[in-house]
């Protein structure tokens, strides 16, 4: 199974299975002297992790991260940094009956039809399981940033549960952790709770949609043509497990505007910076970053492992039914906030990197 690292300079390769006995990430090209600890990378894990209450997964994971190598005296050292995350809370017996079945929805079908051989435990490679590691790498690429460029600040949120949405006039900021939905809406998240626990009793799951914003992005980032700073976030944020759909700033609803609506106007501000009147491009135009802030948002299917009886077949092609038993999450959208804000922090690390190798500093002058 090929094509398990992404980035270009700041590359992650990810290992490991959901049943194994561990994961882990390899990060190559990450600066030396970036003062690092496994505390640091810690923090991000806690909040991805599984089993924190009722509304996600009740596999038991510490996910204590290791690491490994590339660390010296508290500081990255340019070498490959491994990241190890064991896995303690393995139920493989919860998927011996579905070792010859495939789960409607799930990449079960299409990984026996590619490989010929499937890990049915837990998924394997196909579980969510994977995006600890991106989680932790992702940790590593904040602190790169943190020492690259200052005050770079990235959040996720939900913003829709089913057919729930938030609403924009009541959006807090400060609500985003006082809730287990990472929603910035706190009725939202009183009235999601009672939705998601329904679903959850009746052996049901959900999608949901993430939105990732990142603060303090300089002017510069991004490459025309083929190394579109929006092309990469993009990828990195569909290659996330069950992720349907992207949008960048605006994104569909940009098909709904006329052009003088779409246009974010430009001024010059009082700090003789440009600064525009809306931000529909979501900070990004041309494939280069404007300075406002990135926007980013995914859509997550509903989980596919659920208990609901469900019409499938057998590797022989017989027709049965299927019910899925085991540990999972009722709207994996809720961890898959942490998860987008890893791989907008890899992506963005990987294009400061760049644009430093290329650029340097910005060159064109306004004023």
């Amino acid at each position: 199974m090929s094509f398990n690292t992404f980035g270009r300079m700041f590359r992650v390769t990810t290992w490991g299975e959901s049943h194994g006995p561990a994961l882990g990430a390899t990060v190559d090209g990450c600066p030396p002297g970036v003062p690092i600890d496994e505390g640091m990378i810690q923090h991000w894990l806690d909040r991805r992790k599984p089993g924190q209450n009722k509304y996600t997964t009740q596999r038991r994971e510490p996910d204590e991260v290791k690491i490994l190598s590339g660390v010296f005296e508290g500081q990255t050292t340019g070498t490959p940094v491994q990241l190890m995350i064991e896995n303690t809370d393995q139920r493989s017996k919860d998927y011996g009956d579905i070792a010859e079945k495939f789960r409607p929805g799930h990449a079960d079908i299409t990984y026996w039809q590619k490989y010929g051989i499937r890990d049915y435990r837990g998924g394997g490679r196909s579980s969510a399981r994977e995006t600890a590691a991106r989680v932790a790498a992702g940790g590593l690429a904040r602190e790169a940033i943190k020492a690259l460029v200052p005050g770079v600040e990235i959040t996720g949120y939900m913003t829709r549960m089913g057919a729930h949405e938030i609403d924009r006039e009541r959006f807090d900021w400060d609500q985003i952790d006082q809730n287990p939905f990472w929603v910035p809406d706190a009725q939202a998240a009183e009235t999601w709770a009672e939705y998601l626990d329904g679903l959850r009793k009746s052996g049901s799951s959900v999608g949901a949609v993430i939105e990732v914003v990142a603060k303090g992005i300089p002017a510069g980032l991004g490459a025309p043509v083929y190394g579109k700073l929006d092309t990469d976030l993009a990828a990195a944020m569909m290659s996330i497990n069950a992720v349907k759909g992207v949008e960048i700033g605006e994104g569909m609803s940009a098909a709904m505007l006329t052009g003088e609506l779409n246009a974010d106007e430009i001024f010059m501000g009082n700090d003789g910076k440009p600064v525009y009147s809306s931000n529909h491009a979501g900070g990004i135009l041309g494939g280069i970053s404007t300075g406002q802030d990135l926007v980013v948002r995914f859509a997550v299917k509903p989980t596919s492992s659920i208990l609901q009886t469900r019409q499938t077949i057998t590797k022989s092609g017989e027709a049965t039914e299927i019910i899925t038993k085991g540990r999972h999450d009722p709207c994996v959208g809720i961890r898959a906030v942490p998860v987008g804000e890893a791989m907008m922090a890899c992506v963005i690390l990987d294009h400061l990197l760049m644009h430093r190798g290329q650029v340097g500093e910005n060159r064109g002058q306004i004023g």
